[in-house]
């Protein structure tokens, strides 16, 4: 979903001074990772969003070789994954900030409030379903207000983040807003998601143009200086492969379709810190009232439990590691 995303910053350009890389050291390495290590961050989204969301990142991240989550706050059943969180407090959670509001049947309006951010809100209160509504209607500030909304409500609810991510890749809509998203995690010193590296996996996905790269590589840098880590590149694919219908209504075949395409996803990692995006959900056959994605996040949490796959990353070498512990490594480098 943030392929279009990263499209729209094309159109629009980032108005930053495009900074020199720091030769060949990837993220990864700095962070002290052995050098050349392929080092990946699991990462399920979408938790809070409903009940079937909770059970799959619950699944996935205690049964499963997901590593990472994040939780949509304006969302219903955010209550109940709190909850989980707080008798799991090893998992690494962060905020999956929330500006936008897809599903037409199953809708969710911002903390900030229609009144506080108007932009933010369509004619039912709700927020926008697209990100193209959002920059059209929305300004930098609201975006920013409502950011801090859900952060202020995460930790009233004793939940302190390990991260900061995107839904649907809204604060790549414009300049204004990135630099929003940038400016919460310096401030209160989270990491926040951006490929700021290499960029081989985002640019073959979206097609990005070279100027484009080296202007995330400079936010990447001033992430780094500002004391947070950085990936290296971001997978975000999987929820795009398409799944022929006889495999999507078997669940065996779903699992098998999805393990064999995230066994050949790792086969494309470079050297450096990686994050595989997916949506791992324990969906049954009311999830078709939210969406018709059942299938594909069907799939993602079968992938994760599949022992080929577990299999697949010790055979590769692939080295898995949470925001938690890049935060900290982080910490350490003079």
């Amino acid at each position: 979903m943030l392929k279009k995303v990263f499209k729209l910053l094309i159109i629009i350009g980032i108005p930053f001074k495009v900074l020199a890389q720091t030769g060949d050291t990837t993220y990864a390495e700095r962070l002290g990772f052995p050098k050349n290590a392929r080092v990946l961050i699991l990462h399920v989204d979408d938790a809070g969003m409903s009940l079937a969301s909770n059970e799959g990142a619950e699944i996935a991240l205690t049964r499963g070789v997901s590593t990472s989550v994040s939780v949509m706050m304006p969302c219903p059943w955010v209550p109940g994954f709190i909850l989980f969180l707080k008798s799991h407090p090893e998992i690494d959670a962060g905020l999956h900030l929330t500006l936008t509001s897809e599903w037409h049947e199953y809708r969710w309006g911002s903390l900030s409030g229609k009144k506080t951010a108007p932009g933010l809100a369509d004619e039912s209160g709700y927020l926008w379903p697209e990100v193209a509504d959002v920059v059209k209607h929305a300004s930098a500030d609201e975006v920013a207000m409502e950011m801090k909304a859900q952060l202020d409500k995460a930790r009233s609810m004793g939940f302190e983040p390990t991260h900061l991510d995107t839904h649907m890749g809204t604060v790549y809509g414009t300049p204004g807003f990135l630099m929003k998203y940038i400016s919460l995690g310096i401030q209160n010193h989270i990491p926040v998601m951006l490929p700021g590296g290499a960029d081989v996996l985002i640019q073959s996905e979206t097609h990005l143009p070279d100027a484009t790269i080296f202007e995330m590589r400079a936010l990447g840098k001033q992430l780094w200086t500002a004391g947070l880590p950085v990936l290296d590149d971001l997978h975000n694919e999987s929820y795009d492969w398409i799944i022929p219908a006889d495999i999507a209504a078997d669940e065996k075949k779903l699992d098998e379709y999805k393990t064999a395409k995230y066994i050949d996803a790792l086969k494309t990692l470079r050297p450096g810190l990686t994050m595989i995006i997916m949506h791992c959900t324990n969906a049954g056959p009311d999830f078709k009232y939210i969406s018709d994605s059942g299938p594909t996040r069907k799939g993602d949490m079968l992938a994760m439990l599949n022992p080929a796959f577990k299999k697949a990353l010790a055979d590769q070498g692939i080295i898995l590691t949470t925001w938690r512990e890049v935060k900290r490594r982080r910490d350490q480098v003079k």
